[in-house]
């Protein structure tokens, strides 16, 4: 049965697709069968993987608003032990849409359980807001996983994601945990990336990870050319660091399990 992650913060701009995607492929290089669900209507995950937006048939979209069964949505990429729901823009609408459903924060997990036996691990990514998406992804959640850059006003807004996964776990999904709080653009020379990590640390106390990501140009090149960056440049530091990050999910999974 699948363990579902949740990759969320609802502040932009601090490799919440860049870890949900490589996080996913890391897990399938270890030879983990991963499900990648787009749920961030940019959809930049989707073709973060190599899939073309405009090819697929269904997307997340039609996940939550009808009948579509999970197993319809699914592609396959090219990477080993990877496969994706992809995202499109009419996602974008799909708030509105399910607003008035009774079941409205329970569409995607209910829409996910005929297919959690299929997978090792499903990783969510979610929109950058707090809205009936993201509380749709941390419903259908194990864990969620936060990714926070090493910059100023860093924990800006985390009190409201928290705020969101106390509401969430007191009135759909009382399992929630937080898996782990993911340094991001990390960069060891500057003082303020330690004052950042120090502060973080203070308000997530034991769930940071050991792994930290640094900044890095090929991180930066390998959505443009539709691979996760263990496939585009599996010698450079960010690659090296999102698969130290999985082997310590793995590690903690099994200390746990």
């Amino acid at each position: 049965m699948a363990k579902v992650i949740a990759v969320a913060n609802q502040k932009g701009g601090v490799g919440k697709t860049t870890s949900a995607v490589n996080i996913a492929a890391a897990l399938g290089f270890n030879k983990k069968k991963t499900l990648l669900i787009d749920v961030d209507p940019q959809g930049n995950a989707t073709s973060g993987v190599g899939i073309d937006k405009r090819g697929v048939k269904f997307t997340t979209y039609d996940l939550l608003v009808s009948d579509t069964k999970a197993q319809d949505i699914i592609v396959q990429t090219q990477f080993d032990n990877l496969y994706v729901m992809p995202s499109g823009i009419d996602l974008a609408a799909a708030e509105l849409e399910i607003v008035e459903m009774s079941n409205r924060a329970y569409r995607m997990k209910q829409a996910i359980a005929s297919i959690k036996a299929d997978f090792d691990y499903i990783i969510i990514d979610c929109p950058p807001s707090l809205g009936l998406i993201t509380t749709n992804a941390i419903t259908a959640a194990d864990t969620i996983l936060v990714p926070i850059q090493c910059e100023y006003y860093a924990l800006e807004g985390l009190s409201q994601l928290m705020n969101t996964v106390r509401r969430v776990k007191r009135q759909s999904n009382p399992h929630i945990d937080i898996e782990g709080v993911l340094l991001t653009m990390y960069d060891g020379r500057l003082n303020l990336t330690q004052q950042v990590v120090n502060e973080v640390k203070r308000f997530f106390p034991k769930k940071v990870f050991s792994t930290v990501i640094p900044r890095g140009v090929r991180l930066s090149e390998a959505p443009s050319f539709g691979m996760p960056v263990i496939y585009y440049d599996k010698s450079c530091k960010g690659a090296q660091a999102y698969l130290d990050l999985v082997v310590e999910i793995l590690k903690k999974e099994r200390k746990y399990g």
